[in-house]
């Protein structure tokens, strides 16, 4: 499947990955505007997100990787630098473990690497909190609007309290080109692991950003574009 993609500026491909229920112009915005300068900045819409219509979620996540390898090779990219937070971050994940030869780094960031133990608990507040968004008929209205497929069953998926993909971002073995991990020290579960991935993979830079949680690249967009351009301008050094 193809994505929709919105494309900016020129020079190195840079992709952005969205957060769930957002599209590639609703979500890294503040990043788009400062990367376009140098870079060729790729905002694709992920499966049933946005313009990239879409009705079969049962494998999202590969099905979703697939997807952006079918994009690139449409847009005639060999290689890119993949960043991606929540949501999209693990897409980049899972792109980058199936197609590792097609990255040239790979940035994430609102993504855990273990199940916390107070899984159940978080788990059962996101579904309540879904349930409300899907009561505020404002909010619905937006997203109507924003998806073209049945946004719907994006927050269906989520319900299974199984659905997160421990088991992919347990370790980021097989993936050679460098990573960095970005998290914000307000999310506990995320912190831990800039500790367990440097100790499983050498080629893993980490940074903790104060003031800022789950989202950090929305909460604190300057020191998060900061920390990325720098990790960037020292990959094209090597």
């Amino acid at each position: 499947m193809i994505l929709h993609t919105e494309i900016f500026g020129n020079g190195e491909p840079i992709v952005f990955l969205h957060t769930g229920l957002q599209t590639g112009l609703t979500d890294f915005e503040y990043q788009r505007e400062y990367f376009q300068k140098n870079f060729k900045v790729i905002l694709p819409d992920l499966r049933g997100h946005g313009n990239s219509k879409a009705e079969d979620f049962s494998n999202f996540f590969e099905d979703s990787a697939s997807d952006l390898a079918e994009t690139l090779d449409y847009l005639n990219i060999e290689k890119a630098y993949i960043v991606g937070c929540s949501l999209g971050g693990l897409v980049g994940l899972f792109f980058a473990k199936k197609f590792p030869k097609r990255l040239l780094s790979l940035s994430l960031s609102g993504v855990s690497y273990e199940k916390p133990d107070n899984w159940l608990e978080l788990h059962k507040e996101d579904v309540k909190f879904q349930s409300q968004l899907l009561q505020d008929k404002e909010t619905v209205h937006f997203f109507n609007q924003l998806h073209k497929s049945d946004w719907k069953q994006l927050l269906n998926l989520s319900k299974d309290e199984n659905w997160y993909p421990f088991e992919v971002t347990k370790d980021l073995n097989g993936i050679s080109a460098p990573i960095l991990f970005v998290v914000g020290e307000g999310n506990h579960a995320e912190t831990k692991g800039t500790i367990h991935y440097p100790k499983n993979s050498k080629n893993v830079h980490v940074s903790i950003i104060p003031f800022a949680g789950h989202q950090v690249h929305a909460e604190q967009p300057e020191i998060y574009t900061k920390i990325l351009e720098l990790f960037l301008q020292n990959i094209q050094k090597d």
